[in-house]
């Protein structure tokens, strides 16, 4: 199984390469089990890719699934036994090393590697940050951010949009459509920002130009 979804803040590091599959949300029952939001595509795939961690790497848990609703998967914590124990783990972040994850398919991209990457144009010169990922049900839309501006880009995640995905060299090139941020046409329309929502694995469409 590979994990699709992966969190905003699970954006690797150069010294801790490390993505979060979920986190623990709160105690279930009486017994120890504990409720998981899950960030994987599989919502059970929070737990496919053996033990995980904690944010600072300092404990390592076993998680058993014992059911799923809705992205929210009810589990076992190795070593917790009753619900004084789980509820200790409320809002603790489960992690893996980057390296656990299956390679993505072609032109799909685990969001966790986009994330952070320099957003330059084709034509020269820097855009901003990619800073989320977003599908809305129309196909996956990235999200920059610019030096001192307060709303985002949302751009979508195409060929025609984004030729160029580097991730080795830490950025993306942009193909901006016509009219947008006043770059082809005069102006600067801001793009309103929607509600930002789980990060996702990417699918780059083919496209076109408008």
């Amino acid at each position: 199984m590979m994990a699709r979804k992966v969190n905003a803040p699970a954006k690797p590091s150069p010294a801790s390469p490390r993505v979060c599959l979920g986190v623990i949300t709160k105690a279930h029952g009486t017994r120890g089990e504990v409720r998981i939001r899950s960030y994987t595509e599989d919502a059970r795939a929070v737990a496919a890719y053996g033990p995980v961690t904690d944010e600072a790497g300092s404990r390592s848990m076993t998680v058993k699934i014992l059911d799923e609703s809705n992205g929210v998967v009810t589990a076992r914590i190795e070593g917790v036994e009753d619900r004084t124990q789980a509820e200790a783990l409320k809002g603790t972040g489960l992690y893996v090393p980057r390296s656990a994850l299956p390679e993505p398919g072609d032109e799909e991209f685990y969001h966790c590697d986009l994330i952070g990457l320099r957003a330059e144009l084709v034509t020269g010169g820097a855009l901003g940050t990619v800073s989320a990922v977003h599908n809305y049900g129309a196909g996956d839309v990235i999200e920059i951010v610019r030096p001192g501006r307060k709303a985002p880009v949302l751009l979508p995640f195409t060929r025609a949009t984004v030729p160029v995905v580097d991730t080795r060299a830490g950025r993306i090139k942009i193909d901006l459509p016509q009219g947008v941020l006043g770059v082809r046409d005069e102006g600067d329309a801001d793009v309103p920002v929607p509600a930002s929502g789980e990060v996702k694995t990417a699918r780059r469409a083919k496209g076109e130009r408008n």
